[in-house]
């Protein structure tokens, strides 16, 4: 999601300023094809080009198996950090940042999909043309009255993307044998063992409230109108 927001918001915003350009029509066309390829698909093509054919990155896993580390927390890369093993650390890293961005691909599209759309709606009001005609920079424009008032229905897209990646982590993480929640998700369903299922759904829909609840007080932090009421 980290990297989904770092990319879809900046790429959304440029190519609403550029509308019509012929970058504001690759882009368009790029996140298209983010949103209409499976995501198990795209881990596919990831694992085979950038693991297999170019070995860059790990092909499976969440660690070498040669990488003596200690186990704190569970996660790998936290627990290389707080031990100061930085090599368990960054080999951690490494095994992450494929599943990263096969997961990544479909919020990415629809978070700059809807951060283009909105950005586009706000620059037609008559408040942005108001500043204009004030002489106020470009930079306070953009700040104060463009991206603040763009950005609620971004959050709230973000809070609906989550879910998606909660049901997307479970093919992710069997293309790449990582064993995550995912991966014991499948697990469960493959040996019937509603116990665990139970949890790890009741775990999902837990995750999935607090992120809403998130997105509610990001609502009033954005818009000063909400913390009145």
């Amino acid at each position: 999601m980290l990297i989904a927001i770092a990319l879809g918001i900046p790429l959304g915003y440029i190519a609403a300023r550029r509308h019509g350009s012929a970058a504001d029509t690759g882009a368009v066309i790029f996140s298209l094809v983010g949103v209409a390829v499976p995501v198990f698909f795209l881990a596919f093509l990831l694992k085979y080009f950038v693991a297999v054919e170019w070995n860059l990155l790990p092909v499976s896993g969440r660690q070498s198996t040669g990488i003596e580390a200690t186990r704190v927390t569970g996660m790998f890369v936290l627990d290389g950090i707080l031990t100061r093993e930085w090599d368990a650390s960054w080999d951690a890293l490494k095994h992450l940042i494929l599943p990263a961005f096969a997961l990544a691909s479909i919020p990415f599209a629809v978070i700059f999909r809807i951060t283009r759309a909105s950005v586009l709606d706000v620059l037609d009001e008559d408040y942005v043309r108001t500043a204009e005609a004030k002489g106020l920079t470009a930079k306070v424009i953009r700040g104060r009255h463009v991206l603040r008032n763009a950005m609620l229905p971004v959050v709230t897209t973000i809070g609906l993307q989550v879910g998606g990646l909660l049901a997307g982590a479970v093919l992710t993480e069997s293309v790449f044998s990582f064993r995550g929640v995912g991966d014991a998700l499948a697990t469960a369903f493959r040996e019937k063992d509603y116990a665990v299922l139970q949890v790890l759904i009741l775990m999902a829909a837990v995750i999935f409230v607090l992120v809403n609840l998130l997105v509610d007080i990001a609502y009033a932090l954005i818009d000063p109108r909400i913390r009145t009421r």
